[in-house]
């Protein structure tokens, strides 16, 4: 009997004991929960009994070189239903079908979507949006919102770039400074029940969005107004294709202006510019992409005779020329197994080399480019930077199109020399002669200049690469004094303006296929000649009648100076004004 009494106060303990150790496991578990992992539950229990609306973050702004606003946003508001909210569903149909003129076929299936939050309609406008909130509709939440505006509308349009129906960057600086811009979210956060349901009396948690940094650009909004008025004038004058000028600062890549016309309404990007339509989706889509283009980097072009610079300082810095050798035209020069000609078919005779560069003159070049040779042309293509991309601050920069070196002969050498059978890009050239003529200093060309908060406060200054040694100084010295000459007596008289020295190089090229009958006509100037600040290449394509680049192109340039000098505060240097016949360079 005692031995059984003594085995079941045995059991009793061991049931007891392992009971206690369960329940200070569980107090412990407990414990743990309430404790160490009580901020891990709370907010699960919060996402299980809030549901969240996106609040978009006020986009930076982006201003000229000035403070002029460029890119601003407007007040806008997103419409949205929350199914297990709605009362009424036909009241809210109707409701939103009249105020948004929608389809109500279309609201029903959002409004009967089951769903935690379905988007009606994003980018409504405000005076909208006011009147639906007026309804007081269950369900119906009307948030504000902002959507891109663009002040002066089409101006710049293929470098500022547009935003997406999310704010998002699609081209231009608005994609490249994305990050910089775009902001961050805030969130509205209500509570509701198992169902769904808002909870009465809790209200609303806000978490309030940050607005994306202002971005301030090297553009200034007069000279970019009146480069475009120049470039319109010229393309309906000519009746050309389109028209492209670039304006930029030589001595650090500065651009002020950048115009491809025509351009595109920026709040309004989705538009045709031309009356070409399409019905068919990838054609329309094609169309736009081609309309979006930015050509002074996007797209590539036989530079013609203002890559004649690029041979002429490569000649000057090898040694293998100097502005006293003596050439002799007789309208063509016979490499290998071709004759090519001169601009000049009868030939310009008996000259040295810096009324070679006054005369365009296609014979003097490609005996520089023979003496240089493949090897040193292309170390000097390379030595200038032509064999990679400028690094400008856009999307979709183009790298130069040339010969491979195993495969150039002397045929091949001899047009690169006058800049023909390859392809670079506008900005490539501006940018290369930039280097040659500032110096020595090949710069990153940009727009980009400064970040600043939503307040004012500048938060960074942007900086860029510079490569110093392309040339030295004194063959940058003698191409600016050759090329003032170009202007002040060779071809390119029609860009010269009294009491200013201006240098430059003008072109006339046929493009693919010869003989088709279209030209790029283009003037490459700078200013002042011997301290260049200004830089200015203008490209006109396939423009109808006369098409020589010092008749047509180099006037341009000369009107944009005559407005743009002035206006930067660079002063008269010259007293004499340019003798002044209309001269042209020739077809390359």
């Amino acid at each position: 009997m005692i031995r059984t009494m003594v085995y079941h106060r045995k059991k009793i303990w061991v049931v007891f004991m392992i009971c206690a150790v369960l329940l200070l496991g569980l107090v412990g578990r407990l414990l743990y929960l309430m404790g160490a992992q009580s901020e891990y539950y709370s907010k699960k229990a919060d996402d299980l009994h809030e549901r969240e609306r996106d609040i978009k973050a006020a986009r930076g702004k982006i201003l000229d070189i000035n403070g002029t606003i460029l890119a601003d946003n407007r007040t806008v508001c997103t419409v949205s239903v929350i199914h297990s909210q709605i009362k009424d569903p036909e009241k809210v149909i109707q409701v939103l079908a009249r105020e948004l003129s929608m389809d109500e076929e279309i609201i029903r299936k959002k409004v009967e979507k089951i769903s935690s939050i379905e988007r009606i309609r994003t980018n409504v406008e405000k005076t909208t949006g006011d009147a639906i909130r007026e309804y007081a509709l269950a369900g119906v939440k009307v948030d504000e919102d902002y959507k891109r505006y663009y002040p002066c509308g089409s101006l710049a349009s293929k470098v500022l770039g547009f935003t997406g129906g999310d704010n998002q960057g699609i081209i231009g600086l608005e994609v490249k400074y994305d990050e910089i811009l775009k902001g961050e979210p805030g969130k509205i956060l209500t509570v509701t029940d198992a169902r769904g349901v808002e909870i009465d009396g809790t209200g609303e948690r806000r978490k309030e969005p940050v607005a994306g940094n202002t971005l301030r650009t090297s553009l200034d909004v007069n000279i970019q107004k009146y480069v475009q008025q120049a470039a319109l004038k010229v393309m309906e004058e000519k009746q050309a294709e389109r028209v492209s000028i670039l304006l930029m600062n030589p001595q650090n890549g500065e651009i002020y202006a950048c115009v491809n016309v025509p351009e595109f309404d920026l709040n309004d990007p989705f538009t045709l510019n031309t009356e070409e339509t399409s019905s068919d989706r990838k054609k329309k889509q094609d169309l736009l992409n081609q309309m979006w283009r930015n050509p002074c980097l996007n797209d590539t072009y036989e530079p013609g005779s203002t890559f004649k610079i690029i041979t002429m300082a490569a000649g000057l810095e090898e040694g293998v020329v100097s502005t006293e050798d003596r050439f002799f035209c007789p309208g063509y020069k016979v490499v290998e197994d071709r004759r090519i000609h001169c601009a000049k078919r009868t030939g310009h005779g008996a000259q040295n080399f810096v009324e070679g560069a006054q005369n365009s003159c296609n014979p003097v070049f490609i005996e520089v480019g023979l003496r240089l040779g493949v090897d040193n042309y292309y170390k000097y293509f390379k030595q200038f930077g032509l064999l990679k991309k400028t690094g400008i601050d856009l999307p979709g920069e183009a790298g130069t199109i040339m010969h491979n070196p195993k495969n150039m002969g002397e045929v091949e050498l001899a047009t690169v020399s006058f800049g023909q059978s390859f392809q670079i890009t506008p900005i490539q050239l501006a940018t290369t002669v930039s280097a040659i003529i500032n110096g020595g200093n090949r710069i990153t060309p940009h727009f980009g200049i400064s970040v600043e908060s939503a307040d004012g406060t500048e938060v960074q200054t942007l900086e860029y690469p510079v490569e110093t040694g392309i040339v030295s100084k004194e063959t940058s010295r003698t191409v600016r004094t050759i090329l003032e000459t170009v202007v002040s007596e060779g071809s390119g008289k029609n860009a010269g303006i009294e009491g200013f020295s201006i240098g430059g190089k003008t072109a006339t090229s046929q493009t693919l296929p010869r003989g088709s009958g279209r030209y790029i006509s283009s003037f490459l100037g700078f200013a002042p000649a011997e301290d260049p600040k200004v830089l200015a290449l203008c490209i006109i394509h396939n423009p109808q009648g006369m098409y020589y680049g010092g008749i047509i192109a180099a006037p341009v340039v000369r009107s944009i100076f005559e407005n743009v000098l002035p206006y930067l505060g660079i002063a008269k240097t010259v007293t004499q004004t340019p003798s002044g016949e209309n001269r042209a360079d020739g077809v390359d």
